[in-house]
């Protein structure tokens, strides 16, 4: 049985005033977010807004599943204790909507919990989003939204470690933070791949152009070796490392992950060993077979190669230096982050015209996955430097048959924890 994880929230400007409620869908088992919901709904109370955040998460939840075991997360002590039945339904506006909510999903595969208000911030940014379209004259739209990637953003923020001066989480944490806060074209959202056509959609739920299913790449980045502790340039031009006992074990939960999950429909690997031991390891798993892409592998970095970034610094001042100041800097004999863009795009396209309306796995390296991501969301090149990419991480962009790019997922390592 599937599970399934609905926060809802709602909320009014006045209470009673102009309103709003949010709602998501979360995949107990992986974390991701399967179906936004949000709607304003004119003039009405905070509670009021719940109860109707929570009847759309729960049709939200049941349209996925009608199956499903779906555990609602809510900061609403009073719709968390009414639906429990441990607090009895006075208020005549709750009554019709605490009763529409149990009739939606068998209540049976329902249970309850209270969240505190800093745990339900998906939830909250959308109801806030639909009440600043309210404001506008507008309904909610999910192209418009920056709900997850903001909810995400605050959740690293808050869990990041302080550091010293220069370390390297905390500061990713904050730029992915601030960056937040700065960009609200994000579309983050993540469309549900299938949807049963006798279902109608939840109200408020508004879906994207028809443009039939994208081609998703989940883009995972292979296992340690024994260079990736030591924080060593390790392209396409050096050693050619395998994975360590450490990236063999990473390998082996990603592979357990992507199985649970279910979606992955074939699996595309960069030649270098290291990606098809890891993509090896989740074939294995999914009873697929690896195909090889060579515009997969990774930078190769020349005389860099199995050096630290402070053995470049010393040995190659002015090379680092051009390096980093632009993309057509290359290391010595080595290849530059313009060359890696131009063969990674051209692979993108022979992959999305390949595999167009599946999901395929991609089992590469830092580079390439960076260089997708940035091309995805327009970003310059620089941006290749403040991305992070963790070992065994996933990653996922989807692309669209009008030539759009959504990405939905980045540097996810919970599979690992």
């Amino acid at each position: 049985m599937r599970e399934f994880i609905v926060e809802a929230d709602g909320g009014s400007r006045g209470n009673p005033g102009p309103a709003g409620y949010g709602a998501v869908v979360i995949d107990a088992a992986t974390g991701e977010t399967l179906m936004e919901a949000a709607e304003y709904i004119g003039v009405a109370t905070n509670n009021v807004a719940e109860y109707k955040g929570l009847v759309a998460g729960l049709k939200a939840a049941h349209q996925l599943d009608p199956a499903a075991a779906v555990h609602v997360r809510m900061d609403s002590k009073l719709v968390v204790e009414q639906m429990s039945g441990r607090w009895k339904i006075k208020h005549p506006d709750m009554k019709p909507l605490a009763a529409e909510a149990a009739r939606v999903h068998p209540a049976s595969q329902v249970t309850y919990e209270w969240i505190p208000r800093e745990k339900n911030k998906h939830a909250d940014r959308l109801a806030n989003e639909a009440m600043d379209a309210g404001k506008r004259g507008e309904q909610w739209s999910p192209s418009a939204s920056t709900a997850e990637f903001d909810a995400r953003a605050a959740r690293s923020a808050a869990e990041a470690p302080a550091g010293p001066p220069g370390d390297a989480v905390a500061g990713a944490a904050r730029a992915r933070a601030a960056l937040a806060a700065g960009v609200a074209s994000v579309s983050p959202e993540a469309v549900p791949e299938a949807v049963p056509d006798a279902a109608a959609p939840p109200v408020g739920w508004a879906a994207p152009a028809d443009l039939g299913a994208p081609a998703t790449f989940v883009l995972l980045r292979h296992g340690e070796t024994a260079l990736t502790p030591e924080k060593r340039f390790s392209g396409s031009g050096g050693s050619d490392p395998s994975l360590s006992d450490v990236g063999r074990a990473q390998a082996e939960r990603v592979a357990a992950a992507l199985a649970a999950r279910g979606t992955v429909q074939a699996i595309v690997s960069s030649p270098l060993k290291r990606c098809q031991e890891t993509a090896h390891t989740v074939a294995a798993r999914l009873g697929l077979d690896v195909h090889l892409e060579d515009g997969l592998r990774e930078t190769d970095f020349g005389a860099w190669e199995g050096l630290t970034f402070g053995e470049v610094r010393e040995r190659h001042p002015e090379e680092l230096t051009a390096w980093l100041a632009s993309p057509k800097a290359a290391p010595p004999g080595g290849e530059s982050f313009a060359a890696v863009s131009r063969r990674v795009s051209a692979a993108r396209d022979r992959l999305t015209s390949a595999y167009a309306g599946r999901t395929v796995l991609l089992v590469t390296h830092v580079t390439p996955i960076k260089t997708l991501v940035r091309l995805a969301l327009g970003a310059p090149p620089e941006s290749l430097f403040r991305m992070e990419l963790s070992a065994a991480s996933v990653s996922a962009v989807a692309y669209y048959a009008d030539g759009n790019a959504s990405l939905r997922l980045l540097n996810d390592t919970s599979h690992l924890r």
